[in-house]
């Protein structure tokens, strides 16, 4: 009985079977950033708007099934069909749900209550929580070693003008007389996996699945990144009440002194 009510709350809102709550990670594309006020503090914050979902399960995968491991596939983003060869399609079929545009694999757990055919969606997440934001950071092409390694440089007088940005020297004379791995050399910046850890979610706008987290996140606008529960230990913020006594340096209470021609307290 309990679990035909579940169901028939999961899947009240417009017809949507939900994915269990405890499934904290979604899909979403980077609008681009603004500034806010934030509902409990009431500070002005710098945030990244991320489009966060719906996101189809269209797998899960146990580790007793042939698989070997537990993770889920979400989907994300619409797409024509002829864009997906047959076997995607027949993947998108029997999920019931139409060809996606991106198709990521997320490790999980606890898979107590996933099925294919159900929807991850942004009221997943709530004010105050701590996230990580995954994505593509944005490619910056060849780079030399003062861009890409934060090198000083040269000196830029008594010499030639062409040494000003160059690395100097990469090895020794005499010792090994080669170039050692993990040399920071000139060469491609960019385009690479980058997780941002720990942010807030600052506020979630469930009716149009917007996801406002507090600074930068890696990538470009219209980007696709990875919104998950945060691995630190603190998972939700905590407001701290300041506490009205004052005390000194020693730790004894400080008393207002008593203003002239006004009777102390007794």
């Amino acid at each position: 009985m309990s679990e035909q009510t579940t169901e028939a709350t999961a899947t009240a809102d417009g017809g949507v079977k939900k994915a269990p709550a405890t499934f904290r990670s979604i899909l979403g594309e980077k609008i681009g950033m603004t500034q806010i006020f934030h509902p409990k503090d009431k500070n002005l914050y710098g945030v990244t708007i991320i489009q966060a979902g719906p996101c189809p399960v269209l797998r899960v995968k146990t580790a007793d099934g042939k698989d070997g491991y537990s993770a889920v596939q979400l989907g994300f983003g619409t797409i024509k069909d002829k864009s997906r060869n047959l076997a995607q399609r027949g993947q998108f079929k029997a999920a019931g749900v139409g060809s996606q545009k991106y198709v990521r694999e997320i490790r999980f757990a606890n898979l107590t209550g996933m099925e294919a055919g159900q929807t991850v969606l942004a009221e997943t997440f709530k004010t105050g929580d701590y996230v990580d934001v995954q994505g593509i950071c944005k490619g910056k092409g060849f780079a030399g070693v003062m861009k890409r390694h934060n090198f000083k440089g040269l000196p830029a007088s008594h010499g030639a003008s062409d040494k000003e940005r160059s690395p100097g020297s990469l090895a020794s004379r005499r010792s090994l007389g080669r170039v050692m791995p993990g040399q920071r050399m000139a060469g491609h910046m960019g385009n690479v996996v980058i997780s941002t850890i720990k942010i807030e979610v600052v506020d979630v706008d469930v009716e149009k699945n917007l996801i406002y987290v507090a600074g930068a996140v890696p990538g470009p606008r219209g980007g696709l990144v990875t919104v998950s529960e945060t691995v630190k230990n603190k998972k939700v913020r905590i407001d701290t009440v300041k506490s009205l006594i004052k005390k000194d340096k020693m730790g004894n209470i400080i008393k207002a002194a008593v203003k002239p021609g006004s009777a102390p307290k007794k």
